[in-house]
């Protein structure tokens, strides 16, 4: 039996273990760091705040992501080349989740 969240920290590592099991301790609390001190995220639910640092630090830490970028690569086509090994490490983690190219079925994702 789980108790409630008292404030936002444990809310959104709650969140995080909910969504990414398997999640390595120190992959869970630099992605808990990532959600927690993103300007962008600061207003977002719990889990939404979770799946989105949860997305950025595995592109940015296990994916050739910032390669492609510093090769000249625009954003969506630099996402698009990770795109199966972000969903691979995601899975890995436990999430059921995975990422989309489709920014329409992203955003319909649970």
């Amino acid at each position: 039996m789980s108790t409630a969240p008292r404030n936002r920290r444990e809310a959104v590592a709650e969140a995080l273990r909910e969504l990414a099991p398997r999640l390595p301790a120190f992959e869970a609390e630099a992605t808990l760091e990532r959600a927690l001190s993103s300007a962008g995220l600061r207003g977002a639910a719990p889990d939404t705040a979770a799946w989105l640092a949860l997305v950025a630090y595995a592109r940015h830490v296990f994916t050739e992501y910032d390669s492609l970028l510093d090769d000249g690569y625009d954003r969506d086509s630099a996402r698009h080349f990770v795109l199966d090994d972000l969903n691979a490490i995601l899975s890995e983690w436990g999430c059921r989740r995975t990422v989309s190219d489709d920014p329409e079925e992203e955003a319909a994702a649970p």
